[in-house]
């Protein structure tokens, strides 16, 4: 008996242990043998997704220093291409045209007059009208008729072409073949030179700025340019955007209305360490009756000569304002020494007299012309040229 009921819990506790076995074998799968153990494999990426989960490091880790990709802004515009400006020699010549039809009028009317069979007082008062008309000045204007007087009187010169030529040897010689008009640009010393641009607001100073850096890069110089217009952040843009074209760094302030006298500093430091070959600093536009922004001016100038000396201080005028010009001018002159005069805006009025005046006014010469709104319409100028371009019509 007790055999029996040992041979019957024997038999349970078999089959209770088989049962446990199958189930096992049933929930977990076999392995074939000889095959690896199974890793956690990651979904597939989608294409061009970054991997954020990696094998033996933590989710959270992973999502901190995952790479994502940066914001994206909005598009740049492309860098301006470099432009190749044509040398400044030339220039006046190439643009003669331009310049005759706006100053013929003048060259006729006198031709006109002095062709006449019979010169009496009253035609000789009209001549000294046109020149009068032409912004040349009274005194210019009464000399030129009294040489002029003189001259047919002794030579008896009646046929057009001995008119045309006495009245430009005239001309020639008030404007003053003579003077020296070229621009001190070239480095000496070892340091750039350094030009200083001046005027009234609305002269185009800025712009004429941006074009004789223009010039000077075509004459193969390297120029720095420095915005000392502070009060206006358009004008350093402007100013900028002209040096781009050509390659030249512009040196502005961070902020509008920085002191003028700290760039101007910066810009000349600056372009002495970068070895360039000129300095051209632009200033602010101010009213020649204000006494403070005058002074403001020449504190500029005995900053930059702390570092070297201002080779060319030029005075940028409007050819259309005429006689006013000149009240400006003389201020200017006052303050800063002027050394040349810029005529801008000398294509769009009949009053290339202003040459004459502003000369003999300033005792100065007229250094550089604007002809134009292109970026190449500034040229050196020439007596000769400029008085056959008058008497071209």
């Amino acid at each position: 008996m007790e055999t029996l009921i040992l041979i019957i819990v024997l038999a349970v506790f078999f089959v209770a242990v088989v049962t446990e076995m199958g189930w096992l074998l049933l929930v977990r799968p076999r392995r074939r043998r000889g095959a690896a153990p199974t890793e956690v494999v990651s979904p597939p990426e989608a294409p061009g997704e970054p991997e954020l989960i990696r094998p033996g490091r933590d989710a959270a880790d992973d999502a901190v220093i995952a790479p994502t990709a940066p914001p994206r802004g909005p598009e740049q515009p492309p860098a301006p291409e470099i432009e190749k400006p044509p040398p400044s020699a030339g220039r006046l010549v190439r643009l003669r045209d331009r310049l005759s039809r706006s100053q013929s009028s003048v060259g006729s009317v006198l031709l006109g007059l002095l062709s006449r069979d019979r010169l009496d007082d009253d035609t000789w008062d009209e001549i000294e009208e046109v020149l009068i008309t032409a912004d040349v000045g009274v005194v210019p204007a009464q000399q030129i008729v009294d040489d002029l007087r003189t001259q047919v009187k002794v030579l008896g010169v009646r046929g057009p072409d001995e008119v045309r030529a006495l009245l430009r040897t005239e001309l020639i010689k008030q404007i003053g073949e003579d003077m020296d008009r070229s621009l001190r640009d070239e480095r000496h010393d070892g340091m750039p030179a350094v030009l200083l641009m001046v005027g009234v607001n609305g002269t185009g100073k800025t712009t004429t700025c941006g074009k004789l850096a223009r010039s000077e890069v075509g004459d193969g110089k390297k120029v720095l340019l420095g915005a000392a217009d502070t009060f206006r952040a358009a004008a350093a843009d402007q100013l900028q955007t002209w040096g781009e074209r050509v390659g030249a760094r512009t040196v502005r302030a961070d902020r509008e209305g920085a002191d003028p006298a700290s760039v101007a500093f910066e810009a000349v430091k600056e372009g002495i360490g970068l070895g360039v070959d000129v300095v051209l600093v632009d200033t602010a536009g101010r009213l020649h009756t204000k006494t403070d922004l005058m002074n403001e001016l020449g504190k500029v100038k005995r900053v930059i000569e702390k570092l070297t000396s201002v080779d060319e201080v030029l005075l940028v005028l409007d050819a259309t304002t005429g006689q006013n010009g000149l009240r400006q001018a003389r201020v200017f002159a006052e303050v800063v020494n002027i050394t040349g005069v810029v005529l801008t805006k000398l294509d769009g009025t009949a009053k290339g007299g202003i040459v004459v005046a502003v000369q003999r006014e300033l005792g100065v010469p007229v250094k550089l012309v604007g002809l134009g709104e292109g970026p190449d319409d500034l040229a050196p100028f020439d007596p000769a040229t400029f008085v056959d371009a008058i008497l071209a019509g």
